[in-house]
């Protein structure tokens, strides 16, 4: 009877990083040209409200005017993707970005003025909204790019998997010698195994960072109102919310960055 080989099903070609890339890069240069458009779109339109409400004898106070909204939108995004980096929240960056990107959206609409046909609104809501989301993907794609340049750092080669393999080819293709006759010996003394060193205790520079790493030891990362609490009964009193995550969780996942990827706990904040 013929042996039947087992089939198996071809291996799926592995990605092509490089053209992941070039695609990446398409759509950041895509994405850059639509923002850089719908500010300056966007800009422009402010302009003509500024000097249409109060700043029309001086040109310069009218251009200048409009970056009161818009710089702030700009700094809170990017303040967002510094936050997003270290895996924390920043609620200023949330409240600067919301203040630009909805002031803007509103002035652009209100400088309209009263009784406009409906499309003029829409034509004017138009870029503050790309605006919003076309620098919103770019910094997605940025954050993409951090955690990718992150986890690329972690993951480092390893040779010892290779150099074992060497040594079994090696040993099985080395001749067998027939065994001699053995010398009489002394009966073997049994060694036992020294334990592996304990690893160096992590020395943080906030010492209420051991209370909170205590509760990683559960297997999923604590949430803000579980933070508190292990605080509050280490004996450090009431701590704000924002230098739990950000200040003591944010130092915990820092010395080691395997912990920010356990779940997260059922109880979160």
């Amino acid at each position: 009877m013929a042996d039947h080989q087992p089939t198996h099903a071809p291996p799926h070609p592995a990605p092509d990083h490089t053209a992941g890339l070039g695609l990446a890069i398409g759509a950041a240069l895509i994405i850059t040209a639509i923002t850089a458009i719908a500010f300056w779109l966007s800009y422009h339109h402010l302009h003509d409200v500024a000097a249409a409400h109060g700043l029309a004898a001086d040109s310069r106070r009218a251009w200048a005017w409009p970056a009161v909204l818009d710089l702030f939108y700009l700094a809170g995004e990017l303040l967002i993707l510094r936050a997003s980096y270290l895996r924390t929240v920043d609620p200023w960056a949330i409240a600067l970005t919301a203040v630009g990107a909805l002031g803007s959206i509103g002035l652009n609409v209100a400088g309209v003025g009263p009784g406009a046909p409906v499309l003029e609104y829409v034509v004017a809501a138009v870029p503050p909204v790309a605006a919003l989301l076309a620098f919103g993907a770019l910094m997605r794609q940025l954050h993409a790019w951090f955690a990718l340049a992150e986890e690329t750092a972690v993951v480092a080669p390893s040779t010892s998997v290779n150099a074992s393999a060497v040594s079994r080819s090696t040993a099985v293709s080395a001749p067998v010698t027939p065994p001699g006759p053995m010398p009489p010996t002394a009966p073997p003394t049994l060694v036992t195994p020294a334990a592996p060193p304990a690893p160096a205790p992590i020395a943080y520079s906030d010492p209420r960072c051991t209370a909170v790493r205590a509760l990683y030891n559960t297997g999923h990362r604590p949430g803000t109102a579980a933070m508190r609490d292990a605080l509050a009964a280490a004996g450090f009193g009431r701590v704000s919310d924002s230098t739990i995550r950000g200040q003591i969780r944010a130092e915990v996942e820092r010395h080691e960055p395997h912990l920010a990827q356990l779940p997260p706990a059922l109880r979160t904040a």
